[in-house]
Parts: structure tokens; sequence; C-alpha cells
């Protein structure tokens, strides 16, 4: 009998040998109208989901835990267990469980994991969902980027370095390499990424090459431009090969495949990223530069959006075009919103294409699409009108695909249901079988009456009604007080307390006419669906570049409408080495201030002859890293192509940003600020150019003062004295000696940050003058920030004393000494109460050896009267 318990059914032999295919996924075996977990599955999933785990029966190694939901849940379910990292495959019934007499067929029909998603529930709306394939070969690093939801796939390759600065960009949410590298890519990467791996035969370039041709149903990848990049392509090809393995082989909405071109974009290196919290901050409620300028109406168009403030351009052409468009837009402000007008209801017109190419979109998707492409022709129609040769351009490249629409508003009912199984999905006139069986099954109350009335006047019984359950079907109801009356040809099948059922042949034939018919309506419209389907996926490649101009028309039409509503002017772009800011603004701390307190602008000017490296002087707090950091972010605000937050602005194209900004310890993995200080810095003096912007802000501190002050100094004189590039540097520092710098460099320049005492108190000004500062006010901040009084009062006292030893010529060292044999005989008084002053003062000139006991009562008594008053 024991033998008998630990058996396992056929259900789980079946499920058994299905999850041993999927190891590490969390497998959704469908049971009916469930969804079903098992063992340590069912666990995790509980776990996640916050649902009830049960146990059942007894297995081999006792109880089998179980847990579920049900089948039209899964969408909710399925969302929450792939945002807590799971790699989830779905199991379904592969038949009708009414056409077999053995177990059901069941099979995975999708490998859900969270690189390869395209359910709302999952993704964020505004930022790709990007799967990513690294490929680390001696010499040169390949990488693949794709989005499944919306048919983006891009490729590079080139130094470790390189790719880190993608991947740190792009930010995917799952990164697959070699299963032999896993040391590698965690010293080159990090362990910040979801990762997966694979066997090394997926890293060949011929089954890459393979993969890749049959896909595009191409000879070579030459029409892409990617030819050239074997390691690339090695990577492209195993993302494909993964999707195929994760059940995802309706891929005809990945059209092509893109070089991310280096030389076209600026470099934003990932630390400039992070320090200039472009699109991600570490703090908590922190606004980034995305929050400020994601004024967008579509989801796509704050996609793009994201990927011009990470990627902003370094030709001069196409950011002139850019800026041009937005000028035209901002003087025609009727224009511009019309447009938006017209925008705003195509919604997600990327990913909704790309879900009819994964054979994925629902009716009333499909439905939404018509209505994208009626408004993609009225933004045609528009953008053809104008005088705008930039805009004219993108509508000649605006395809209404005029066909496919008039198709789907002939063929689709106008308001369908979300899900085809709901039925009622095609148009009348469509199909004329469809229209007879409709007229069958839901043309049925008026015959169904018709009978009821023949039968109350055939019978005499004025009370009969025809009625409807799961069980006898279409039946007649007779009260006892008429069933005398009832024709012998009906079929009773039912008494109850006040009345008698039956049926007639009659009915009987229309009940069957009116099942086959629901039957057959649900066969023809899925027919007619797919066939519609397959004729809106001919298109994907026009409305996938509509969805990309209306995106790039989105993310202009809102820089029209950021530059009217917070000021912000043209930047006049030109090819020289200068950057020229007057009243330069922070775009995100000018829109955190509190109402009625306005930003203080600041000039910066630079170039590579005369000013090349400004040194910046002046209190913590004053605003030094504000200035700093503004700078850069119109820089590369120009750069997008969007109007920025100052009164003029000059600019020579900038091709690198660097920033040290910051303390951003990495002590979690081992290592100190001042070596994480010294890696970025590192990085940035090994790669700087000519049109470099460099921002350093308080480089050195990590360390001891002589130390940081050396190290300081020496960046500087670097920066200066360089033989091939003099990169344009705004350097922050709180150690005045650097002001000495510019005795004896021609191009390092002082400014301070002002400030202004008043009765012991500091206001910072937060206005750039030219000249060194000398003071750090460090001890007025720290009073700000709420210090007990007696620590700011020695703080004083200590700083008086290092100042004065200084002017005498005394060491730091020996006026430490001093401060702390002082502190020895001070401990027994508070420093900051002017009677224990006086008293410390009296007892100090006392020569206790020459005191009468009468003197010495007399000095008692005045200190007695000192306490007393």
């Amino acid at each position: 009998m024991a033998k008998a318990n630990t058996k396992e059914t056929p259900l789980m032999q079946q499920y058994n040998a299905i999850k041993a295919k999927y190891p590490g996924a969390l497998l959704l075996f469908r049971v009916g109208d469930f969804y079903e977990t098992f063992g340590e599955d069912a666990v995790k999933t509980a776990q996640i989901l916050g649902i009830v785990l049960t146990k059942r029966g007894t297995g081999p190694n006792g109880a089998l835990e179980l847990a579920g939901f049900p089948h039209h849940s899964l969408e909710n379910y399925l969302s929450k267990l792939v945002r807590a990292g799971q790699r989830v495959a779905i199991c379904d019934q592969l038949e009708d469980p009414k056409m077999t007499k053995t177990i059901v067929k069941r099979g995975v029909t999708e490998l859900v994991t969270p690189g390869v998603a395209y359910s709302d529930n999952i993704l964020s709306q505004k930022s790709n969902n990007y799967l990513a394939a690294v490929y680390l070969d001696k010499s040169s690093t390949g990488v693949a980027f794709c989005d499944i939801s919306t048919g983006e796939f891009l490729i590079a390759q080139g130094s470790a370095e390189y790719v880190d600065k993608l991947l740190q960009s792009f930010k995917p949410t799952e990164v697959i390499y070699q299963k032999s590298k896993r040391q590698d890519f965690l010293q080159l990467f990090g362990d910040k990424f979801y990762t997966y791996h694979l066997d090394e035969w997926a890293f060949t370039s011929d089954y890459a090459n393979e993969i890749l041709t049959k896909h595009f149903e191409v000879n070579s990848l030459k029409g892409f431009g990617v030819d050239k990049l074997t390691q690339g392509i090695v990577a492209a090809g195993v993302i494909l090969y993964y999707l195929g393995e994760t059940e995802h082989r309706n891929l005809q909405h990945i059209t092509s495949i893109s070089r991310i071109e280096e030389e076209r974009y600026m470099w934003l290196d990932r630390f400039t990223i992070r320090n200039l919290e472009l699109v991600h901050t570490a703090n908590d409620n922190g606004v980034t530069l995305f929050d400020i300028l994601d004024d967008t109406c579509t989801p796509m168009g704050a996609r793009l959006l994201h990927k011009w403030i990470i990627m902003p351009l370094k030709e001069l052409k196409p950011i002139q075009d850019r800026l041009g468009m937005v000028e035209f837009l901002v003087k025609h402000n009727d224009l511009a919103d019309e447009m938006q007008s017209h925008i705003k209801p195509i919604g997600d017109l990327e990913r909704l294409i790309s879900k009819v190419g994964l054979q994925k979109a629902g009716p009333r998707e499909l439905l939404q699409l018509k209505r994208a492409l009626t408004h993609t022709e009225e933004i045609k129609t528009l953008a053809e009108q104008t005088e705008s040769p930039y805009l004219k351009a993108l509508a000649d490249q605006l395809n209404p695909c005029t066909q496919i629409k008039e198709q789907l508003e002939r063929e689709l009912q106008a308001d369908p249901p979300a899900l085809l199984a709901k039925g009622n999905v095609i148009a009348d006139g469509v199909d004329e079988e469809l229209d007879r069986l409709r007229k069958v099954a839901f043309g049925g109350k008026e015959y169904l009456l018709e009978i009821q009335k023949r039968e109350i006047i055939n019978t005499g019984i004025p009370s009969l009604k025809i009625s409807f359950n799961n069980v006898f079907g279409y039946y007649l109801e007779v009260t006892h007080t008429h069933k005398d009356k009832v024709p012998d040809t009906w079929i009773r099948k039912q008494t109850l307390v006040n009345a008698e059922r039956y049926v007639t042949p009659e009915l009987k034939e229309y009940e069957e006419q009116i099942l086959g018919a629901e039957e057959k309506i649900q066969a023809i419209e899925v027919k007619l669906y797919n066939e519609l389907m397959y004729q809106v996926a001919h298109y994907i490649k026009p409305i996938q570049l509509n969805a990309y101009i209306v995106a790039q028309l989105d993310v202009l039409l809102c820089f029209a409408r950021l530059a009217t509503k917070n000021y912000y002017v043209k930047p006049q772009l030109n090819n020289k080495k200068v950057i020229d800011i007057k009243g330069g603004r922070h775009p995100v701390i000018e829109k955190q201030l509190p109402v009625g307190e306005e930003y203080i602008t600041n000039d910066v000017f630079l170039d590579n002859d005369n000013q090349q490296i400004m040194m910046i002087t002046g209190p913590n707090m004053s605003g030094k890293s504000a200035i700093l950091r503004q700078s850069a972010l119109i820089v590369l605000m120009a750069q997008m192509g969007c109007f920025v937050p100052a009164k003029a602005a000059e600019l020579g194209i900038v091709d690198k940003i660097f920033t040290r900004v910051g303390a951003s310890d990495n002590i979690s993995s081992g290592e100190s600020t001042f070596m994480v200080e010294m890696n970025e810095t590192a990085s940035i003096l090994n790669n700087i150019s000519d049109r470099s912007l460099i921002l350093l802000d308080e480089i050195g501190r990590g360390t001891s003062t002589y130390d940081g002050i050396s190290i300081a100094w020496a960046i500087a004189e670097y920066l200066h004295e360089h033989p091939t590039a003099r990169p344009k540097t705004l350097f922050a520092t709180h150690y005045h000696e650097l002001n000495d710098l510019e005795n004896t460099m021609s191009r390092i320049k002082n400014y301070n940050v002002t400030i202004k005492e008043m009765q012991n108190k500091v206001i910072f000004l937060r206005k750039l003058v030219p000249g060194g500062s000398e003071h750090s006010f460090g001890i007025h901040v720290a009073k700000m920030a709420g210090m007990p009084s007696k620590l700011i009062s020695r703080a004083h006292e200590i700083l008086k004393r290092l100042e004065i030893d200084r002017t005498e010529g005394q060491s730091i060292k020996d006026s430490i000494k001093k401060v702390q044999n002082q502190a020895y005989q001070l401990q027994m008084f508070a420093i900051d109460d002017p009677v224990l002053v006086k008293i410390r003062d009296s007892l100090n000139n006392l020569d206790v050896n020459t005191l009468t006991p009468v003197e010495a009562l007399l000095k008692l008594d005045e200190i007695q009267r000192l306490i007393k008053n």
C-alpha cells in the first residue's frame, strides 16, 4: 500500500516531464480553469503573490505543496512574478478536454523573463524593456539590445569600457552572456544586472550569421551596415536564439537591426549619467532631468526623450534641424496645440504594432490602430501645410496606410470586446454565413415568443412560458392548475412545487441549431480575425516608421512647450571651441525652489585659448556644485535639440562630458570613497579630447589635506599642460591654495561664489564672480545644520587659534598640540558661558605661591559673587 501512495499520477508525470525541460523557471501548469504550481514553485509563487499555499496527497517526499489562481487572472499575477525576477513558463492545454479520453495534451506556449515581456502590466510605459546579450571575446566585446515590445534591435562592439557605458545607459532588464565567462562579466560590469548564461556553442559567428540572415530574409547583413561588427553580430544572434528558446517565434515586427553609431553621439560615461542625475537618481524622492523635461503625451514619445537625454548628438546639422523645428513650433503655438491634439489619441503605436507582429493584439487594440492611423493622416496634412522644411520632411515619411485603415473600419465592430473569445468582434456584412448564423443564434427571442403565443392559443394555457437552464436547455413551464391541458406529445422533465416543466421535439431541434450556430460563429470569427491580423502584419514596417516620426514630433512639441513655460532660449551652436553661457540656471533645482524664490543665475565662459579652466572656490552650500552641473546640463540639453535655461548661450560642439561630482562611496563593494574618486578621475584623464567638458568637484577630499591639495594641484596642471588637448574644465574646490595656480598657468582663472557676513551670520548670494576666496565658512554651515552651540563655540576657538599660529609661521601640528592642551585644561568648563570664562581668566592670573590665606579667601569671595550675579 505504501508504494501505491508514492506512485505518480499521469498528470504529475506530465508535469514533471515538462518541468524538466525548463530548469530555473516557475511552471504555471494549466489544469481546467486554473494555473497551478507544485512543490518549490508553489512555495515561491504563494510567497510572491500572497496567495494560499495548500498541501495535497503524500508524494515521495511527503505532502505536495500547491498554489494556483484562475486562468483569467494570469496577466495580473504574471506581472508580479516577473517583477520579482522570476522566469515564468506558461504551460497551456493544447487540445480541447472534451475531444480526448486520455490526459489532455499540454505544452509550454511562452517563457516570460524580465527581458522578454510585452504585457502592459509588466512593462514601464516610459522606458524601454531591453534584453541584452554580451559576447566577451579576446579582441573586442560585442553587445546587442532588443526590446521585443517595440521591435527595436541595436548592435555595437568595442572596448569593455564602451560596452559598460552602453549597459549603464540602456539599463537592460536582462543580460545574457557566456556561461564560462561569469567571473569576467562580474569583474567588468558588476552584479547589478539580472543575468542569464548560455552555453558557448550559441556564441559562434557562423551560427549568428545564419540565424540573422534567415530572420531578415537576406543573403548578408551588409544592407544594415553591421556586417563588420563580428562580435556584435554574435551577440545579436544569441538574442534571436534566446527569443526562440523562450517560445517567441512570431518576430515579424523585428524588421531591422541598427548599429549604435558611437561617432554620432556625445560620450557620457556611466559616472556622468549618474552624477548629473539624467534619468535615475540615488536619492529617495529625487528629481531627474528626465522628470523635468518629460511633458510628452505618448509613451513612445517619453521613451524617445529618454534616449535623446542619454545620447545627445554631436553633429551640428541634425542638432540645428531639431532646434529649428522647436523654434518654429514655439512661434506657431496654435499649430503646435492642434498637432498635440492629434498625437495624444495615437497612444503607444510602437508597442501596439509590435503586438500585431507577436500575434497578441486584441480586437480593441486593432480598433486603436485604426484610430491611430486616422490621426496620423491628420498630422501629415497639418505638417504638409506649414512653411517649415523640417516638418515637411517629417510629413513626407508619414504613411496613413489608407487601405488597411479602411479594412479595419469595415471589418471590425464599432465597439469590440477586449478579447476575441468574447465574440461579436467582426462587423455585419463581412461574411454571409456569419450574418446568417447570427440571425439564428441571436434572433431567437422573437422565434421563441412566436412558439409561446402559438402554444398558448393551441392549449388554452394563458400562463405558459418558455425558459432556459443549463440542465434541460429550453423548456415549457406550466402551473399545476393547467397541467391537464398539456398535449401528450410534450415530454415532462421536472416537477416543481407549483409547476411542471416540459420539452418538445421542436424546442430541442431549435436548441441544437442555436448551440451549433454559436460554435460555428466563434470559429468563423476566429478565422476572419486571424486573416485581418495577417493583413495588418503586412503594414508593420510603415506603421513602425509612423510611430517613430510621431514620437519625434511629440518630443519636439514637448520642447516647444517647455521653452514657453520655463523661459528657455534657443542656444547658438557652432564648431568653435567656446562655451559662453549668460544667465544660466539649473533646470531641475529652479523647479524645486519655494514659491516666490527666484533662482540666482550665473555666467560661465570657457574656451581653449584664454580661460580653459575656471577654478571656483567658495563656502560649502554656496552653490558651487549647482553651477558645475547646470553648465553641463545646458550643453547637454542644447545638443539634444532642446532650448536651454539661460538668457543666452553660444556653445561650441562638445564631444564628451566628464564629471567627478560628490562622494559616491562604493564601500559595499569593498572600495573606499577615495579609491572610487581616483578611479573616476583616472577614467577622465585617460579619455580627454580638445572638445571635452570636465566637471571636477572637491577632488581629493577623501584623503588627508596635504595629499588632497597635492592631487588636486597636479590634476589642474595636467589638464592645463596636456600636449594634445585643452579640455574645458570647471574645477570647484575648497583648497584655497589652488588659487595660486592662476599666477603660473595662463589659462586658469580664479572665481568664487559670493557670500555676505552680517552679525556673525553668513548669507549665501550664490553669485559667481572673478577672484579667489579665502574662507570656507564651514562652521557657519554647521551652525545652520543645528549643531550644538557648545560645539560651534569650541570650533570657533580652535579656528582662531589655528589662524593666529599660521600667521606667526607655526606648523599645523604645533597648533593642534596647543589646542589639545587647552582642551585638557578646559574640560571642566562650559566654554560658551562668559561667567566661567571670567573665572577661568581670574584663576589663570593667580600666583598661588605668593597668595596669603586672607587673599585666597577674598579671591574665593570674589568668585562666589561672580557666580551669584
